[in-house]
């Protein structure tokens, strides 16, 4: 069976799970052959398996730093949000119902039995498991039926590194009192505490370091700076979403959806040197850009409402008919359409109307579509433009014979465009890079400027060099010395435990 580490963290966001591809590269660098594995994600960005299943972006991203193909044992239990208390439950890649926030923390433990039968298959075949934990494991009202911090791993007797975010503001704090709210059996399990994204001189913390570890009895095994390495993010509390790229020759705007799902489309439009990157969710934000997206959602008939009821539907509906370029993706093409109806309830049963931008209408059924696929544009401007992506949806759209955007390799086509509104389920359309180049010099057209031909590398070259570049810093900053032989004491049965 596989060695394993876990990676918790002192709250979301702390850095989990860029660290877990950390180590997942380095191991891989090292030689062995090393997985992810997190038993419960709760995220809106998603991923196809090459057999149609759906798991964690992050996994998927992790896999890939692992220089593995993604497999859904490496996350078999997927929440994805579509309310405030409400979400899609998805146990080893299928969907299995919607369920509240209550009735889901009744069953989540008789999921165990799936859990572990992921992780011991995925162990049998890896010489090192990744592990990432979710959340805090000091969230003591959940302590009872944790199935994804400590309870997993006591489950497979996992030693722990503890990850605090410096980057907030009061990283002892947040690592003092997480340790100080685990059980005694709890915290002989965590081997080591890491600060992340720190910024500065770490001379500056050696005091501090040194009280923690005093305070905790744990050591801390490295300090981790603040990385600005480009890879993509798990959900919609990212940065990116929050970034704008001022000084660009052509603006793109995407529409920030309540229910926002793989935002993470969009990043190789960020890489193109002339196009600029920014998230609306008000009609003042706006402005006149070049370009409109609308994005996946995992709501989209409630998001749909919150467009109408923004104004930003009418914003949008105002920029097309002045010409204005816009782009649906999955949720976004549905939008753009005549009608959405929902007859069984799968969002929210009844029928409203869409933006009306495609003579197109769709139908939700309860039966989800996913499948990675190879397409060329067939629609100009773009025409001749590789793609490679994958669909990830519910429902059905009739395109009532307006012109395709894409063929696939199979023949079939995808997507609807009309004049300058164009729409497609094809996620990742934009990685190959082709798209990107003829959408920037299409809108510099429209424009009016010119702009030098980019030749763009592929998104998965460079988030090639961007792995190597995280795990070179990860490396350089984490006692791996240490680290592998935790991993090793934990393999030996007769071991002792515990720091």
């Amino acid at each position: 069976m596989a060695k394993k580490i876990m990676i918790q963290g002192t709250m979301s966001g702390a850095g989990k799970s860029l660290l877990v591809a950390a180590l997942c590269r380095i191991f891989a660098q090292d030689g062995y052959r090393a997985a992810p594995f997190k038993s419960q994600n709760m995220a809106l960005n998603s991923y196809v398996t090459p057999d149609g299943l759906e798991l964690g972006r992050a996994q998927a991203v992790q896999a890939e730093a692992a220089g593995i193909e993604c497999d859904v044992r490496m996350n078999p239990i997927l929440l994805k949000p579509s309310s405030d208390t409400g979400s899609q439950l998805i146990v080893n890649g299928e969907v299995r119902g919607h369920y509240d926030a209550k009735e889901y923390f009744k069953m989540k433990r008789g999921l165990i039995p799936e859990i572990l039968a992921a992780y011991k298959s995925l162990a049998a075949e890896n010489d090192i498991l990744v592990i990432e934990g979710a959340g805090s494991p000091a969230e003591i009202n959940l302590r009872d039926d944790d199935i994804v911090n400590m309870g997993l791993a006591e489950l497979v007797d996992a030693p722990v590194l503890l990850v605090g975010d410096i980057d907030r503001g009061g990283v002892f704090a947040q690592l003092y009192g997480t340790v100080a709210l685990l059980r005694p059996e709890e915290w002989q399990r965590v081997e080591g505490t890491v600060i992340n994204k720190f910024r500065g001189d770490t001379e500056l913390l050696r005091p501090g370091l040194k009280q923690l570890e005093e305070l905790t009895e744990v050591p801390v095994l490295g300090v981790v700076p603040f990385l600005k390495v480009d890879i993509d993010d798990e959900d919609s509390l990212a940065p990116r979403l929050d970034r704008v790229q001022a000084g660009r020759a052509l603006e793109l705007a995407v529409i920030r959806l309540p229910h926002i799902s793989n935002f993470t489309d969009f990043a190789p439009l960020d890489e193109h040197p002339n196009l600029g990157v920014h998230y609306v969710s008000r009609v003042d934000q706006l402005g006149r850009p070049d370009c409109i997206l609308l994005p996946g959602t995992k709501n989209t008939m409630g998001d749909l409402r919150w467009l109408h009821d923004s104004g930003l539907a009418d914003a949008i509906v105002d920029a097309a008919g002045r010409g204005t370029p816009v782009f649906g993706i999955c949720g976004g093409y549905q939008m753009l359409g005549r009608t959405l109806s929902d007859p069984l309830g799968t969002e929210q049963r009844g029928e409203l109307p869409g933006l009306g931008l495609l003579p197109v209408d769709t139908v939700f059924t309860g039966e989800k579509t996913r499948t990675r696929r190879h397409a060329v544009c067939t629609c100009e401007p773009f025409a001749g433009a590789a793609l490679a992506g994958y669909e990830i949806h519910m429902g059905q759209t009739i395109t009532n014979g307006a012109p395709p955007f894409c063929r696939f390799a199979d023949g079939g086509t995808d997507g609807a465009v009309c004049g300058s509104v164009f729409g497609t389920y094809l996620h990742g359309l934009f990685d190959s890079g082709e798209l990107v180049e003829k959408l920037a010099l299409f809108l510099a057209a429209r424009k009016g400027i010119e702009i030098p031909h980019v030749q763009l590398e592929t998104r998965a070259a460079y988030r090639n060099r961007q792995y190597d570049l995280l795990a070179d810093a990860v490396r350089e900053a984490l006692d791996m010395k240490r680290i592998y032989e935790i991993m090793e004491e934990y393999a030996d049965e007769d071991a002792p435990r515990g720091n």
